[in-house]
């Protein structure tokens, strides 16, 4: 039976079978069109967006990409990875067909019935590779999160044919296919700043070896003041290659403050983060930022992150040529799967994740 709008979850039982074991997610909460916020959703004062500071007036680097060849490109890339850890690349290669054929699939597969979606949950997926879900880690977390998500590790072709579901799965393959001109680019760009000249297939598959694509769903929120849409973390990521929608929510913390920065949704523009695996390669040279998501009252959302990963079986640590001339790690060498899995037993937490790989 349906919980009521009047007494929607006495208890929190109720609320994670509605949730999360039938697939309805957050946002079959929304569409219950409740009057209030339930409490499991309630995050501690402090982590509010009431109780932070907003610099309106600052932005992270916008970046033309048309001609990427340009000396001045590769130097603001640099620059935008040292100093703020996040940029928006324009006029970049990937055609806006995709971009837009992507976030319509998106919102194809959260418009399927709860029964066909909760098919790909943690109980029901053929594979740990492809996971509809909801919050970030619900069994760790003080507080959900008002997010849906589905997210895709990339195996093969073959594999994502199988498996992935109808209603996306050639839309995101091909944003994925298209986004590695530019994410090999990039790379490219942010290794030659710390003076590695040659990336070689080691070093290529170690940047970049694995991928996982997420849609994720933030739908209208009663009293959004009081939850989030994502919790304050860093990627674990060597990059995040993110396409947002026009309704905006997505807050950067300026570096070494307590500041959060808006990032304006910019059509066509794919917003670009250093990820902590990033961070860890460059000794500390380039920086994995913090970042949150709010919850919107009137709209709904949707964002899709590419995160570019090493191979779970990789080892990361700053990188020998980085160290090789008597420069001090200060980083250890960790296996990437211990690193990830680490991130993901508990509930977001800032930086503290970085912690993990720190000597």
């Amino acid at each position: 039976m349906a919980p009521t709008r009047a007494e929607p979850f006495s208890d929190s039982s109720t609320l994670i079978d509605f949730v999360i074991n039938q697939g309805n997610g957050v946002k079959g909460l929304s569409e219950m069109g409740l009057k209030a916020l339930p409490r499991q959703y309630i995050q501690p004062l402090e982590e509010r967006m009431c109780m932070i500071n907003i610099k309106a007036q600052e932005s992270i680097p916008i970046i033309d990409m048309s001609n990427p060849d340009d000396p001045e490109v590769a130097k603001s890339i640099c620059k935008a990875a040292s100093k703020w850890g996040f940029f928006q690349i324009i006029n970049h290669d990937v055609p806006i067909e995709v971009l837009e054929n992507v976030k319509d699939a998106t919102y194809k597969f959260f418009g399927l019935p709860a029964e066909v979606k909760n098919n790909y949950s943690k109980e029901h997926s053929l594979s740990n590779n492809v996971r509809f879900g909801t919050s970030f880690t619900p069994q760790a977390e003080k507080a959900l999160e008002w997010k849906d998500y589905l997210s895709l590790f990339y195996v093969s072709e073959e594999e994502a044919s199988a498996l992935w579901p109808l209603a996306c799965r050639e839309q995101v393959l091909d944003y994925m296919r298209k986004s590695e001109v530019v994410i090999k680019q990039l790379l490219k760009m942010l290794m030659k700043g710390l003076n590695v000249n040659v990336i070689d297939e080691t070093k290529e598959s170690l940047l970049m070896g694995s991928m996982r694509t997420n849609l994720n769903y933030y739908p209208k929120c009663p009293n959004p003041e009081l939850t989030v849409g994502v919790g304050r973390h860093s990627d674990v990521s060597t990059l995040t290659i993110l396409l947002q929608d026009e309704i905006g929510g997505l807050f950067v913390r300026e570096n070494n403050g307590d500041n959060w920065i808006h990032v304006p949704p910019i059509k066509g523009s794919l917003v670009i983060n250093v990820g902590d695996a990033l961070q860890i390669m460059s000794n500390g040279k380039y920086k994995s930022v913090e970042h949150r998501v709010v919850a919107n009252g009137y709209n709904n959302r949707i964002s899709i992150p590419i995160f570019v990963n090493p191979r779970p079986s990789d080892m990361i640590g700053p990188l020998p040529e980085l160290i090789k001339d008597g420069e001090k790690p200060i980083y250890k060498q960790v296996l990437y799967s211990d690193y990830v899995k680490h991130f993901f037993h508990k509930g977001h937490d800032g930086k503290k994740t970085i912690e993990f790989a720190e000597l």
